[in-house]
C-alpha cells in the first residue's frame, strides 16, 4: 500500500522541494571529502590534506546524525529507513520494471545510506586511531579495508542512482543539486534551511583554514611528518 510519500512511477506530478539545503551541502561535502581523502591516502606529501578531510567526514557524520533526528521531513531517518519487507517489495518492483516512486529516499537507497554512514564512522575512527599510533598494524589494515568497502558501496550507490533516474524518468543527481523532485504539493518541505547550510560551510571552511595554518613549512623539519605528535617517531628514529 502506498503512503503519502510514494506513488507509482507513471503517476504525474509536479516538482516540489524535497531536499533541504543542509542535506545537499552535506552530500556534496561528503563526496568531495571522501574522494580527496581516498586519493591522498598513500601520499606522505598530502598527509595533512588526508587527515583534514578525514576529520571533516567525522564532523559531517555527526551533523547528519543530528539532522536525521531534527531536520526537515525527508531528511529524518524516520521518514525513509524501512524494514526488510519494504526493501524486498521495492526490489521486486525494480526487477519487474514497476518500482514504487518515493519522494524521499527509496527503501533500497536508505539501506545504502545507513551503510555508508556506518562505514564513515568506522573509517574515521580507525583513521584517527591509526594516525595517533593506537592499535597497531591490524587497525591500519582495518582502516584501509573499511575505506575500500566504502568505495565499493559508493559505486553500488551510483549505479542505483543512475538506474533509478532512468526508471523514474527524473535525474536524481540534479535533484540533489536543486533539491526538487517529482511529487505532490503536500509532499514538499516548506523551508530550505539555508542558514543552517551556510553555517555548515562556514564551519568546514574555517576548520580547513585552521588546518592550513598548522601545515608544516615546505622543506622544514616537520614537512613529512604531518602536524600531530603521532608522527614524532620519525624524528626519534634519527636519534
Amino acid at each position: 500500500m502506498n503512503t503519502g510519500s510514494e506513488f507509482r512511477a507513471e503517476a504525474p506530478a509536479q516538482k516540489v522541494l524535497v531536499w533541504d539545503a543542509p542535506v545537499r551541502v552535506f552530500h556534496w561535502l561528503m563526496v568531495f571529502s571522501f574522494a580527496g581523502a581516498y586519493l591522498t591516502a598513500e601520499s606522505e606529501r598530502w598527509r595533512l590534506v588526508h587527515v583534514t578531510l578525514g576529520y571533516t567526514m567525522a564532523g559531517l557524520l555527526v551533523f547528519r546524525l543530528v539532522w536525521g533526528l531534527v531536520g526537515s521531513r525527508h531528511a529524518r531517518f524516520a521518514s525513509f529507513v524501512r524494514g526488510p519487507a519494504a526493501v524486498a517489495r521495492y526490489l521486486r518492483g525494480l526487477v519487474h520494471g514497476q518500482p514504487e516512486h518515493h519522494v524521499g529516499h527509496n527503501p533500497a537507497g536508505a539501506v545504502a545510506i545507513v551503510a555508508l554512514l556506518g562505514l564513515t564512522a568506522l573509517v574515521t575512527a580507525t583513521g584517527w586511531a591509526t594516525y595517533s599510533d593506537i592499535g597497531g598494524e591490524w587497525l591500519e589494515e582495518l582502516h584501509e579495508g573499511a575505506a575500500n568497502a566504502m568505495l565499493a558501496l559508493v559505486g553500488v550507490h551510483i549505479v542505483g542512482v543512475l538506474l533509478g533516474s532512468w526508471m523514474h524518468r527524473e535525474s536524481l543527481v540534479a535533484a540533489m543539486v536543486t533539491g526538487r523532485k517529482a511529487g505532490r504539493p503536500e509532499d514538499g518541505v516548506r523551508s530550505t534551511w539555508r542558514s543552517v547550510a551556510v553555517l555548515m560551510l562556514v564551519a568546514v571552511l574555517g576548520f580547513w583554514a585552521l588546518q592550513w595554518q598548522s601545515a608544516p613549512v615546505a622543506g622544514g623539519p616537520d614537512a613529512a611528518s604531518g602536524f600531530t605528535a603521532g608522527h614524532d617517531r620519525d624524528d626519534d628514529d634519527d636519534d
